[in-house]
């Protein structure tokens, strides 16, 4: 693609409100533009753009230019008001839903071992990060819950599998043995970061080592009786062979 029409996608994306996609970008051009033509252009301006304060980006909903997470710090002193924070509660659900969707409200309250209070849900759905998108086929038919568009956008992330993978299996399967995770967004990758943990609370910490005690009580009276056993086997004709010679 030639230098002007790169430059007619450039302007397009940088003034556009919302995010575009290759098919808002293709109706720019009267001529016919293929896709791999805006793809291959879109991909140049993200070079070009490499070294500069603005990004330009693929997310759930399409492409669009947004300032890099290094400009933050400068740019929330053009606006004092502070984003909302959310509480530990909020984010912990936020995080087992973008992880285990579609899920129920009460096998969110299952995972987390406490209710989940209808304010919760309601700030989630109000910043348009979940919805219910179905109904379980059980008792009640309770909804199920998952992540929408907006929160992908939001992240800067393009679908549900870019999420940050949970790294270390090992440990992870035991947390989820538990109903337990630890989540982290990449900072890197966020344009208005998110930050989720859910930490493994003391209830499951004891739940772990009551699970280790169990696993040794089981495994100790075997090695006892085994040792016990040898013990006896060994000792026992010397024993009696020094019997005999003291006699």
């Amino acid at each position: 693609m030639d230098d002007h029409n790169k430059r007619v996608i450039e302007t397009a994306l940088l003034c556009a409100q919302e995010p575009l996609t290759v098919a808002d970008l293709s109706r720019l051009f009267v001529e016919d533009i293929t896709t791999a033509d805006i793809d291959e252009a879109l991909v140049e301006l993200q070079r070009a753009w490499d070294d500069k304060g603005m990004e330009l980006v693929h997310i759930a909903t399409g492409w669009r230019f947004q300032s890099r997470l290094s400009m933050r710090e400068y740019l929330d002193r053009l606006t004092p008001e502070k984003p909302p924070k959310y509480s530990r509660a909020v984010l912990e659900t936020l995080a087992i839903i973008a992880y285990r969707q579609p899920v129920t409200r009460g096998e969110i309250e299952e995972i987390r071992g406490v209710a989940v209070s209808s304010n919760v849900m309601k700030q989630l759905e109000d910043r348009g990060w979940v919805e219910v998108i179905g109904h379980k086929d059980t008792v009640g038919r309770p909804g199920l819950y998952a992540t929408t568009k907006q929160f992908l956008d939001d992240l800067s992330l393009t679908n549900l599998q870019s999420l940050p993978v949970l790294e270390d299996a090992a440990p992870m399967a035991a947390a989820e043995q538990l109903g337990q995770a630890v989540i982290e967004f990449d900072p890197s990758a966020t344009v208005e970061t998110v930050v989720i943990e859910e930490a493994i609370v003391a209830e499951s910490s004891e739940a772990g080592e009551e699970a280790v005690e169990d696993a040794a009580e089981e495994t100790t009276p075997e090695v006892t009786e085994e040792a016990t056993e040898e013990t006896t086997e060994s000792i026992t004709p010397e024993s009696d062979e020094q019997a005999d010679e003291t006699k």
